[in-house]
């Protein structure tokens, strides 16, 4: 089991310094989600096999949301893949940007979304669990970091900031067929963890 800690461990780290130097917008969330794989290897390693289900469940929705966000942006850019030939797109694609963004806190495990939820077992378990050890909580911790310096990388040079694409391109929201989706998953993604709200903080000892 030490050895699948340490290996979930290394993935999620080595996954998440690798989406830091993408600017394909599809290859950032690819890097991604083997880093969140690596998170739920980590888990099974120390011995929280439900938590790393867990993970596996609210990463679902906040993972599927980052894809058919990057999908929206993708068809409203003309096919465009490029980070650095975007920017400015908040005003064009307000759907997908407040979507978007709720998946990438979710990811990141700002509270009270579902990444938080079992982002934060995970973490506990691999310092707390007798199969577990502080350095694997310490590279899951910067893990956690990193995601968060990727994931609003990705945002920023998306959505915000000056456009830098060029003058033949017409960015417009997707259809409704495309932002419902969106919006379902955004929901899911804030309260899909909450049925495994920590114990310590008023919720039910799920994990125990």
């Amino acid at each position: 089991l030490m050895v699948v800690a340490i290996i979930g461990a290394t993935t999620a780290l080595f996954a998440a310094s690798m989406a830091l130097v993408q600017n394909d917008i599809k290859k950032v969330l690819a890097y991604s989600t083997i880093s969140q794989l690596g998170y739920m290897f980590l888990a099974l390693g120390v011995g929280a096999f439900a938590a790393g289900i867990f993970h596996l469940m609210t990463h679902a929705f906040f993972k599927a949301l980052l894809f058919l966000g990057a999908g929206s942006v993708i068809h409203a850019m003309s096919d465009e893949q490029d980070v650095r030939k975007m920017g400015g797109l908040k005003k064009y694609l307000p759907t997908t940007y407040w979507t978007f963004l709720v998946a990438a806190l979710a990811i990141v495990g700002v509270p009270p979304l579902a990444g938080f939820v079992s982002k934060d077992e995970i973490l506990w378990k691999s310092c707390s669990s007798p199969i577990g050890h502080w350095l694997l909580w310490a590279v899951g911790s910067l893990t956690a970091l990193l995601t968060a310096f990727y994931m609003f990388r990705l945002v920023f040079l998306a959505f915000h900031g000056t456009p830098r694409f060029g003058h033949d391109v017409h960015p417009h929201e997707s259809p409704r067929s495309m932002t419902l989706p969106l919006s379902i998953l955004g929901i899911l993604s804030i309260i899909g963890g909450w049925i495994g709200w920590p114990a310590l903080l008023g919720g039910g000892a799920w994990f125990e």
